[in-house]
């Protein structure tokens, strides 16, 4: 704590006190793995099908693992070096005033190193272990419907909670280790920590979402519309590779995403406090984010914890029993920062900030609960329409998720608007401030969050297992209501995801312009022409340029994204419909080969993964070296602006066709195996790739590019275009972008060629 001389005693007692919950949030999630794997794995046939969910996991994840590793080695050193293209920061020079501008230099780019790394593996650890865990838990989950659904309903949630943990417990860990050793010169270390876990979330959502979707719509599509049976049915091959797909789309993918917006919005609340403390002198502008992120843990502890159903068999009782834990950790963390706010913050501007958070989360939940859940009219309408057909099914999806993504970004616009006017009067920074408290209070039920999301597919999975080992109807109908309340549950998360990464992106953005300044200032630009007095100016050509080519960056990887899991799906399709030509298959005499799919799917993911973060870590910088600083602002706007409405209606339109399937196959207008059901399938077909590859993959995309501006921007701001270094720079990002692009593109062309399709 050097570098916080001006620290009070409860300043200073406070920050080790949250460096203890976060490790009390790690030693719950522990906990909480000793009750789970405590539980029986059911009968000799789930553990079968249990097993071959466990390997195929097992080997994506060692996949993968080889696949990014090169890419973290050489980002590690280009983080270390990237300290040293320009001057130290005043916080840096003033918190390590002992030693040399070189020495500063040396420490600082280790750090950040560090931090990378750290980041890094914290948001591998909270991806791998929580798939692990959900895989550890669905066949225990599947054992246990046979007694009772009080039972199963436990297992599911606190299986999925581990996870949650382990999102809170690493994260705040990170972020308040990084605090503790360099004091006020942890902003320049925390942006190469938040670097590192959106990197990662970005691999695991990519690779995670093309894996999922391939084996899912290759499935449905001849399993359910070419052969008319049951969606888990043991005789397609593709089966185990979709349940395998749950875990690391969802699992994985999910909880490294909110990991990640859980690591940017500190580090941009950490940023703009830091101002905030330039301004008035006061250290409380950096200790409360951290104060707030140290309750909500502990919110997330109690309520999870509260989480337990009855002995009844209704879908509906185990979604109450989630919200009663969701709205009492809303309610702690709420009356808890109150107290926070009144006590040590001697102010209401910072409680309603962080308050206005939690509201947003909780509007949000009950936004996409309305255009997703079975209940409501829009799921009901979509699923009317499939009594005319697929194309009428699409379209009223289409418009569905249309006006989701509308009104949530009304939603998030009245949000920002509220965190504006609590510090209305106020230098502009106070305001980016409270939109940075709004996106930490947003995230404070974190917990929560990650444990509805990993629900989902742990009692996805659990079903898949009873329908498999042909289980009792009893257990399985309570398997199918778990299941049924999982799909709510994950479009609710996805929802927030969304929310929570504009949001976070926001706060990046304000940071972007406080940083951004401070090197102006530091380079003697006067104060009428830095950043933050002038701010991104649209009417600029240059500007609104890079605020287009922003724009049209979500769309791209969108496109990306669909091809690789469409190309992917198309060889899942070949290969089943293959299988199904197998003497005694469709009799059940034989075994398809389950691992053919498998492998398939874990190729196609990971040949995806570098392109497409590529694409993301280059195009700001050359964005910047070409167009400069100001107009990588206008890129940055555009990105959260198209990034936002495409997540949220690829997001809200895949789940509520998801949904509109499961209740005709409830028994709603003929049922499975209806005309109607057909139709279903096919709208549920097309946006499976939405709702779960490329809607998600947006979230970390966007932090991305903001993270890397941030880090690009200071070095960009002292070197000019015709700089030799500046235009070989921008030589090798055109043609790696380039190259990206070709290579997904090629990947695409070269299966029409070998498939015999039209071009």
């Amino acid at each position: 704590m050097l570098g916080l001389m001006n620290a009070s005693t409860f300043e200073m007692a406070a920050i080790w006190g949250v460096l203890l919950i976060a490790l009390l949030g790690l030693g719950y999630a522990l906990f909480l793995r000793r009750q789970i794997m405590s539980h029986d794995k059911g009968t000799q046939g789930m553990q079968e099908v249990w097993n071959a969910i466990r390997t195929g996991a097992d080997a994506y994840l060692s996949r993968q693992l080889k696949s990014i590793l090169p890419l973290i080695l050489v980002l590690t050193g280009v983080l270390f070096f990237s300290v040293y293209i320009i001057p130290p920061s005043d916080e840096a020079l003033q918190r390590f005033s002992k030693f040399s501008p070189d020495m500063i230099r040396f420490i600082v780019g280790i750090g950040r190193a560090c931090a990378f790394v750290m980041g890094a593996f914290f948001s591998l650890t909270v991806g791998q272990f929580g798939m692990r865990m959900a895989v550890e838990g669905n066949v225990r989950v599947a054992s246990a419907s046979r007694r009772s659904f009080g039972e199963a309903l436990k297992i599911a949630y606190r299986t999925g909670t581990i996870t949650g943990m382990l999102t809170d417990g690493l994260g705040l860990l990170g972020g308040t280790v990084i605090f503790i050793i360099f004091g006020i010169a942890s902003p320049d270390v925390l942006l190469g920590f938040g670097f590192g876990g959106t990197l990662l979330a970005l691999f695991m959502r990519v690779g995670g979402g093309i894996y999922t979707k391939a084996a899912d719509v290759g499935a449905d599509l001849v399993g359910k519309v070419e052969k008319n049976i049951p969606e888990d049915d043991p005789r397609n091959a593709a089966v185990v590779a979709d349940l395998v797909g749950d875990n690391v789309g969802d699992c994985a993918g999910m909880a490294a995403d909110i990991f990640e917006s859980y690591e940017v919005t500190i580090v941009s609340g950490l940023i703009l406090g830091l101002a905030l403390v330039g301004i008035t002198g006061e250290l409380k502008w950096i200790v409360f984010p951290l104060l707030v992120r140290g309750i909500g843990v502990l919110s997330s502890i109690i309520g999870t914890y509260l989480v337990r159903g009855k002995k009844k068999t209704e879908g509906q009782d185990a979604l109450k029993s989630i919200n009663v834990g969701f709205y009492s950790s809303a309610a702690i963390s709420i009356v808890s920062f109150l107290f926070l706010a009144h006590f040590y913050m001697h102010e209401w501007r910072a409680f309603f900030s962080v308050g206005i958070g939690i509201l947003l989360a909780i509007v949000i939940d009950e936004v996409t609960k309305y255009f997703t859940h079975t209940h409501y009219a829009p799921v009901k309408e979509i699923a009317t329409s499939s009594r005319t057909g697929a194309a009428t099914l699409i379209l009223r999806g289409i418009s569905i998720g249309f006006e989701s993504s509308a009104w949530q970004l009304v939603v998030i616009a009245l949000t920002i608007m509220a965190a504006i006017v609590i510090y209305w009067g106020q230098p502009v920074v106070f305001a980016l401030y409270g939109v940075a408290m709004t996106g930490i209070g947003m995230l404070t039920l974190t917990g929560n969050n990650v444990a509805m999301d990993s629900f989902g597919p742990i009692a996805d999975n659990a079903n898949g297992i009873g329908e498999m080992a042909h289980l009792e109807p009893k257990a399985r109908q309570i398997m199918a209501d778990l299941d049924a309340v999982g799909n709510t549950t994950k479009a609710i998360t996805k929802g927030v995801a969304i929310g929570s990464a504009v949001i976070a992106a926001v706060s990046l953005f304000g940071a972007f312009l406080t940083d951004v300044t401070k090197i102006q200032a530091q380079m003697g630009v006067g104060e009428s022409l830095r950043l933050l007095a002038t701010g991104i100016r649209v009417s600029e050509p240059i500007v609104f340029v890079g605020m287009l080519i922003g724009g049209a960056i979500p769309c791209l990887f969108s496109s990306l994204m669909i091809n690789s899991v469409a190309r992917a799906a198309s060889l899942i399709v070949e290969e089943v419909r293959k299988q199904f030509h197998t003497p005694g298959l469709m009799e059940g005499k034989v075994k398809p080969d389950y691992k053919k799919a498998v492998d398939i799917c874990t190729v196609a993911a990971q040949k995806e993964l570098i392109g497409l973060a590529l694409i993301a870590v280059l195009s700001p910088i050359l964005i910047g070296m070409v167009l400069r600083v100001e107009a990588l602002g206008g890129f940055l706007a555009g990105v959260i602006i198209t990034g936002q409405i495409l997540a949220v209606f690829m997001a809200t339109a895949g789940g509520a066709w998801d949904n509109a399937k499961k209740t005709i196959e409830d028994g709603l207008y003929g049922g499975k195996g209806s005309d109607a059901h057909k139709a279903s399938v096919v709208g549920d077909t097309v946006g499976d790739p939405l709702k779960d590859t490329s809607g998600p993959a947006l979230n970390p995309m966007i932090k991305v590019i903001n993270l890397v501006s941030l880090l690009a921007a200071p070095i960009i701001i002292h070197y000019r275009q015709t700089d030799t270094g500046v235009i070989i720079g921008i030589i090798l990002c055109v043609v790696l972008i380039f190259g990206a692009i070709v290579y997904s593109k090629h990947g695409v062309l070269s299966f029409r060629k070998k498939s015999g399709a039209g071009f």
